[in-house]
């Protein structure tokens, strides 16, 4: 049996079992309060200092979940939530990463009911659907523009394409997990591996989860446990493997019902399989809602996978935006959306000299606190540079010299420097007021041209400083404090500009005051040359 007729089955199954009966109603006050306090426990249990707080989290997560179970219709996946909610408690008594672990499993299995009921309740009450339509479109990160088309299918009674939507955007979730995974004991990989997983079990039981498994994601985590990175490292090969396969089989969107005209088809016409000519004239079948853009007449065909290309543009794109605007939570979760789509890009880019280093470069970026535009900027020019060496040509040496910078100078590290910068910049603003003080207007001049261009330094390490720390400590007013400095975006540039224009005004005027004191300037009097010349005062007038 071929693909397309198993995927046709698949969907014809699903249609059934939705029109089977309406969901009951589900609460989604207590859905919103339990993904509220599985989220919170989730950050305050990346430390040891919030076991307290995750406590407390987990507990009133515990009360949401006695509130919302009765409202599920899957009584398993309220077994499978208590228990994720128990690890989580056993858990504080080990590493932080194992009760973020046990959270990110908790958070996957509360979207599976969701998501599950959700659909069952479109098709006997599409209107009663719609608050958990949008509350799932949330859950799953989708746009503005995925979110609208997804209300328009449900509202359209197709409940098959809702489901290849959001399933589209679980497997992008999982893509992306398991690209940041690294075949290493550490506590980032073993959080990638859990949040894979998680976003796993809504996909595992729909039909299009191809070679992956929850076996392969159970026998991944044990391994890196073991540290076993050997294996560990075939197991990732196998997960990227079906996650990629995954993807590539919900690419397009499934096939709409054909019109009623058609329905007197047999059934043999109607599920033959793939190559084998059909018996009687073909049916005709209805246009999708999302055609496929025409092609220009002369247009260069373009490879297979370009698709993805322009998506990983897109995601890389918004990130920049976002970075630019002192929003480092959405560009990661931009550049996570970036690393997803990598997943169906051209055989030929993948072989690229550079490639690899690349996807590296945006698997960190998209961990890294502190993100500025810098770091999005240098990763757009890289991919760029791959995009030329897949074609055969050169790339550019500053491309490169501005991805090792961001690699190696960005976050911490950057805010740090500019940091010890800025409290260095007063000193020698300092020891020139000591040295030829304060009264003397030529060298208030020269110390204030000093300061404006250092003003520029001063304010990229206070702000920029305060902005990383905001961003490690989640706190959303200092995350936005690298808006303020002048090397954040291009309104900087005529601001720089002003401030080093005052400075040479202010510097020539000074020393242009110093030089015609020193009767170096000016017309100069033709006065007897004393044989000794007096002490000159720094501080006299001119």
């Amino acid at each position: 049996m071929s693909r397309s007729l198993r995927r046709g089955t698949r969907l014809s199954l699903l249609a059934a079992a939705l029109a089977a009966g309406s969901a009951a109603a589900q609460d989604l006050t207590a859905y919103r309060a339990l993904a509220a306090s599985l989220d919170a426990a989730a950050e305050a249990g990346g430390t040891w200092q919030g076991a307290e707080r995750t406590l407390t989290e987990l507990d009133r997560a515990g009360a949401a979940l006695e509130q919302l179970a009765p409202t599920l219709q899957n009584q398993q996946v309220v077994g499978s939530l208590r228990g994720a909610l128990n690890g989580a408690r056993a858990a504080l008594a080990r590493t932080p990463a194992e009760v973020q672990a046990q959270v990110l499993l908790g958070r996957g299995l509360l979207r599976k009911a969701l998501y599950e009921q959700t659909l069952g309740g479109l098709a006997g009450a599409p209107a009663n659907a719609s608050a958990g339509l949008r509350l799932l479109a949330r859950e799953f990160g989708l746009t503005a523009a995925a979110t609208g088309a997804l209300t328009r299918d449900a509202a359209a009674g197709r409940p098959e394409r809702v489901a290849w939507r959001l399933q589209r955007a679980a497997a992008q979730k999982v893509a992306s997990a398991l690209q940041a995974a690294r075949p290493q004991r550490s506590a980032d990989s073993y959080l990638q591996l859990a949040r894979a997983s998680g976003w796993f079990t809504v996909v595992q039981e729909a039909g299009a989860a191809h070679d992956l498994r929850a076996a392969g994601f159970t026998a991944a985590l044990a391994q890196l446990a073991a540290d076993d990175r050997a294996a560990l490292a075939r197991s990732l090969t196998a997960l990227r493997g079906g996650s990629a396969a995954l993807g590539r089989s919900l690419a397009a969107p499934p096939a709409l019902p054909r019109p009623a005209a058609t329905q007197t088809d047999s059934p043999t016409t109607l599920a033959r399989p793939a190559g084998q000519p059909p018996t009687g004239p073909a049916p005709t079948e209805m246009a999708p809602t999302d055609p496929a853009p025409t092609e220009r007449p002369g247009a260069a065909a373009r490879p297979a996978g370009s698709g993805s290309l322009d998506l990983t543009y897109a995601a890389l794109g918004r990130a920049l935006t976002a970075s630019g605007h002192g929003d480092p939570e959405t560009a990661r979760r931009e550049l996570t959306r970036g690393l997803a789509a990598l997943a169906s890009v051209p055989a030929g880019l993948r072989a690229a000299p550079g490639y690899e280093q690349w996807r590296e470069d945006l698997a960190a970026a998209q961990e890294r606190r502190g993100l500025r535009p810098g770091d999005v900027q240098a990763l757009i020019a890289g991919l760029g540079g791959v995009e030329r060496a897949a074609a055969g040509e050169s790339g550019a040496a500053v491309d490169r010299a501005s991805a090792a910078s961001a690699r190696t100078f960005s976050g911490g590290v950057r805010a740090a420097v500019f940091l010890l910068l800025a409290l260095l910049a007063p000193l020698p603003l300092y020891l020139l007021h000591l040295a030829f003080g304060g009264r003397n207007p030529s060298w208030r001049a020269i110390t204030a041209a000093l300061a404006l261009l250092l003003l520029p330094v001063f304010l990229e390490g206070l702000f920029g400083f305060l902005g990383w720390l905001g961003d490690v400590s989640g706190v959303a007013l200092l995350r936005a404090a690298p808006t303020l400095t002048l090397w954040q975006g291009a309104y900087g540039l005529p601001l720089r500009a002003l401030l080093t224009a005052l400075a040479i005004g202010l510097a020539t005027y000074g020393f242009w005051g110093l030089c015609a004191q020193f009767g170096l300037l000016g017309r100069r009097q033709r006065t007897a040359t004393p044989p000794l010349q007096p002490v000159l005062d720094w501080e006299e007038e001119p």
